[in-house]
């Protein structure tokens, strides 16, 4: 029995015309270049061609894009009649990697007799779209640019047979799953699905089984698991000292291509610039280049006409670069599973390769996610930063430089704009803060002592002490005086008094005309004015512009407010206004009014005013007359005629009533 165990493990498949492939797909075999299968293409190709869903886990750099280009393309039917397609879609994350299977593909597609088209943002729709409506057996493209062909009614995937997405894990996250969602939706139930990637988070079950239909698993590499060649270190350093120990560290390991990833895109044009700037010919990928950009920095790279890569996690996954020297993680990532695709750039198809980690005090707790994910401890290296590292290499590019150098100029002036609030040309000039000002001084100091070889010695900075803080009591004492200043309005005049009240009409017309007269005698006799009609100017009802007094308050008539309806003269407009006399002005009873159900002194055809609760009176040509009804008089007793009715609550013109009083016309 152990014999017989024995020899089934050495006849395993380990040819690709075992593994059930047809005769063109054997041929496209040869045209790739390919010896034998790897452990990855050994177990997903025969599943594949069943027509199995498949879910398969491998390391980086194991073939896993022939491993499901090979099988499905093989047994892909071809477009009859009016059929457009496409039968297969591939789905990518990012488009360096969605090119890269369409390198595989297109090939295979020589001698399996299939059309494939690739479909990637930043470039034009037409091409794409007449691409799709001449018909193709396989389309290849990032979710994005798939959803936007879907939405212009170019691509129908009613008729796709076999779904594939590739680095599945980056694929089923929550940042592309409602994209894939879409697209997924969009295709048959009945098609064939596979899923490959590096990397297979179980905590993605529930979305992964639901797009599969009874998969095979197939796990070459357990989860966390790196390419074996690849040897890790990191580096302790500060956030201050990682551009030079950067430019040091490539400067002694050389390497004709390396490959830096950072965090941020910002992050990734500085380390390029300063590359650059040393003599280092590098190039930037990130999600802000254009397509264009980025496909020309890599096909540079591939050529050797740049040496290093600066580049974010868009090409962390699936870019075969042959021969990578070494990897270095300017940033060490924020998922643990990225770390894995980073360094499996390097160490590809049995090559060997180095990954290096910068660490800084505050990633420490990223570089304990990605130890526990890896299972393993990473060696720390031990490197000396020298004097050097931002000194131009010998042999370097002069052009390089000087274009490089232009270019930091240029962002120092554009930052120096902001900082002084100049933002382009024209605008308003902010004055620096003296803080910075003192701080420029120094470090330009700290820069020239450096160059002299001597040690800067920084200067013991005296604190000035600021204002005394007031007290609380007195804090008090000022919000007390600001509140009455406040009301403090000398331009204004105090209040009048208020009149003495009475018991009637009567009483207070009789009080108020004896004060009236013992004022206008008081003035006669100091000779302030003459009689009655000198005081009016000399014509009789017409005022001169001579102060006068009235409640004890001295008016000036030449004041031009008096004449503004809304101006508050007296002060009493308000208090009288509320009592809604008949006239609306708010004038005060026993004065002359000059409105509708106003009086004049001569006249008896308006209508007199009554008044609730009040003991009314009325007069006839300027007298009072009394017991008598009728026009122009008042009868307390009498009811009917012409004389006014006790109203209810206000002043209105009345013509008879019940014990009413005041006629027409009469003075009150």
């Amino acid at each position: 029995m152990l014999a017989l165990e024995a020899r089934s493990k050495e006849t395993v498949i380990a040819t690709f015309a075992e593994l059930g492939l047809s005769e063109d797909a054997l041929a496209a075999v040869e045209a790739l270049g390919y010896t034998e299968p790897t452990p990855v293409q050994e177990r997903a190709i025969p599943f594949a061609l069943e027509g199995r869903d498949v879910i398969a886990a491998a390391k980086t750099g194991t073939g896993k894009t022939a491993a499901f280009s090979l099988p499905c393309m093989d047994k892909l039917p071809h477009r009859k009649g009016s059929q457009r397609g496409p039968f297969m879609l591939v789905i990518s994350p990012t488009r360096e990697l969605a090119s890269q299977i369409a390198d595989t593909c297109m090939p295979i597609g020589k001698h399996t007799h299939h059309f494939v088209g690739v479909f990637l943002g930043g470039v034009a729709y037409d091409r794409q779209i007449k691409k799709l409506e001449r018909g193709l057996d396989v389309a290849i493209g990032t979710p994005g640019r798939l959803i936007d062909l879907m939405e212009r009614g170019a691509l129908n995937l009613g008729e796709v047979e076999v779904l594939v997405l590739d680095e599945a894990d980056r694929l089923l996250d929550m940042g592309f799953w409602p994209q894939v969602e879409q697209l997924v939706k969009a295709t048959p139930e009945t098609r064939q699905t596979l899923l490959f990637s590096a990397t297979i988070d179980r905590s993605q079950d529930q979305t992964m089984f639901s797009v599969l239909n009874n998969p095979e698993i197939i796990e070459i590499a357990q989860r966390g698991e790196t390419a074996d060649k690849v040897d890790q270190y990191v580096i302790n350093t500060t956030r201050r000292q990682k551009p030079e120990l950067l430019n040091a560290l490539i400067k002694e390991k050389g390497g004709t291509r390396v490959i830096v990833f950072t965090r941020t895109k910002g992050c990734a044009d500085n380390c390029t610039r300063r590359l650059q700037r040393i003599g280092i010919p590098a190039e930037a990928i990130h999600a802000d280049r254009s397509q264009a950009q980025r496909s020309r920095a890599l096909d540079a790279f591939r050529n050797g006409r740049v040496n290093v890569i600066v580049a974010t996690d868009v090409l962390a996954r699936g870019i075969d670069v042959p021969e990578v020297d070494y990897v270095v993680n300017y940033d060490l990532p924020i998922m643990p599973e990225d770390y894995v695709h980073r360094i499996g750039r390097t160490g590809r198809a049995g090559a060997g390769g180095f990954a290096v980690s910068f660490v800084t005090p505050d990633t420490k707790n990223l570089l304990r996610s990605v130890q526990k994910f890896i299972g393993t401890d990473i060696d720390v290296m031990q490197f000396k930063i020298p004097k050097d590292a931002f000194e131009p290499l010998p042999d370097s590019d002069p052009r390089m430089i000087a274009k490089a150098e232009a270019e930091a100029a240029e962002k120092a002036a554009r930052k120096e704009r902001e900082r002084d609030g100049k933002k382009g040309k024209g605008g308003k000039g902010k004055k620096p803060r003296q803080r910075d000002i003192e701080r420029r001084e120094e470090h330009k100091r700290k820069k020239e002592a450096e160059a002299r070889g001597e040690k800067y010695v920084a200067p013991e900075r005296e604190h000035k002490k600021g204002p005394k803080k007031p007290t609380l009591a007195e804090r008090q004492a000022a919000a007390e005086e600001a509140f009455n200043a406040m009301f403090d309005m000398p331009n204004i005049p105090d209040a009048p008094k208020k009149h003495k009240k009475h018991d009637g009409d009567k009483d207070r017309d009789r009080f108020a005309k004896r004060e009236s007269e013992r004022r206008f005698d008081n003035d006669r006799k100091r000779g302030k004015r003459g009689d009655r009609d000198d005081f009016r100017g000399g014509k009789k009802g017409k005022k001169d512009g001579r102060p006068y007094e009235r409640d004890g308050k001295r008016y000036d008539r030449s004041d031009e407010r008096r004449n503004d309806r809304d101006f508050d003269r007296d002060g009493r407009g308000k208090k009288y206004a509320d009592k809604q006399y008949a006239d609306g002005r708010g004038g005060k009873p026993g004065k002359k009014f000059n409105g509708k159900g106003g009086y004049d002194k001569n006249r008896s055809d308006r209508d007199g005013y009554q008044r609730s609760g009040k003991n009314g009176y009325g007069t006839k040509n300027g007298s009072f007359s009394k017991g008598k009804g009728g026009k122009g008089s008042f009868d307390k007793g009498r009811k009917g005629g012409n004389g006014g009715g006790r109203g209810k609550s206000e002043f209105r013109p009345g013509r008879g009533g019940r014990s009413g009083y005041a006629g027409k016309g009469g003075k009150r």
